[in-house]
């Protein structure tokens, strides 16, 4: 029962916030995007249930001209990376309840819906992704894929994006300069809230942005993180 009462009353509270806010908020982070006009729901294998109590969330955003980086010409990525569908720059890889060290999973739920599904595609450009979140995360959430997704597109919405491309060229780029960057532009937010995560040659990869229950910004533990302040670090542009 603290799934239905605690987390659908805070949900409640973050839909209702958004559509007094909703004039305010920042355009998507994708630079072009064009939804497609029919979508299927993929099929997603179910592992092990972990039901546990929700102590906050985490907003993990991927920075795709670094995931597209060699997958162009991947046909299972075909529509974030292959530029015909749209030129994105942060997606969101999922929205996760966290609960200490560890977090619930498959907690089940009603089934996702190609017309909710395809409302995420510009923000998460890939459908078995965005199912697979649903199912693994979101079912942990909220009792319906509708509540989650919305949610998902709300703390998504709401953040200010920085110019990314000219922070990559700023001499003696680290993930502090990163995070501090993000947190100037956002108010509210604040360098330890947001988790940098590198590749092993120091290429940015995914941000890992940290709330409380109330959906606040919060210090972020250490595996969200991320690498620290003082670390060296690059950000792929594209071709």
């Amino acid at each position: 029962m603290w799934r239905r009462r605690t987390i659908v009353r805070t949900f409640a509270c973050l839909l209702a916030g958004a559509a007094l806010a909703a004039p305010a908020l920042a355009r998507a982070q994708a630079f072009q995007c064009s939804l497609p006009r029919e979508v299927s729901v993929p099929e997603v294998d179910t592992e092990r249930l972990r039901r546990l109590p929700v102590t906050g969330y985490t907003l993990a955003l991927s920075w795709a001209p670094e995931f597209c980086r060699f997958r162009e010409d991947d046909k299972r990525h075909a529509r974030q990376c292959s530029g015909r569908e749209g030129r994105f720059g942060f997606t969101v890889h999922g929205l996760w309840p966290e609960s200490g060290r560890s977090w619930p999973q498959w907690c089940g739920g009603s089934d996702m819906r190609a017309a909710e599904l395809r409302k995420n595609l510009c923000i998460s450009p890939d459908a078995r992704l965005v199912t697979r979140q649903w199912e693994k995360h979101g079912t942990c959430m909220a009792n319906a894929p509708a509540t989650y997704l919305k949610v998902t597109r709300i703390l998504y919405n709401g953040l200010r994006w920085p110019d990314f491309v000219r922070i990559s060229r700023e001499d003696g780029l680290t993930a502090g300069t990163i995070r501090t960057r993000l947190a100037d532009a956002n108010p509210g937010w604040f360098p330890e809230a947001i988790g940098v995560h590198l590749d092993r040659k120091g290429w940015l990869e995914e941000l890992r942005l940290c709330y409380d229950k109330r959906f606040m910004p919060k210090t972020c533990e250490k595996a969200r993180f991320g690498v620290s302040d003082d670390e060296a670090a690059k950000i792929w542009r594209g071709l």
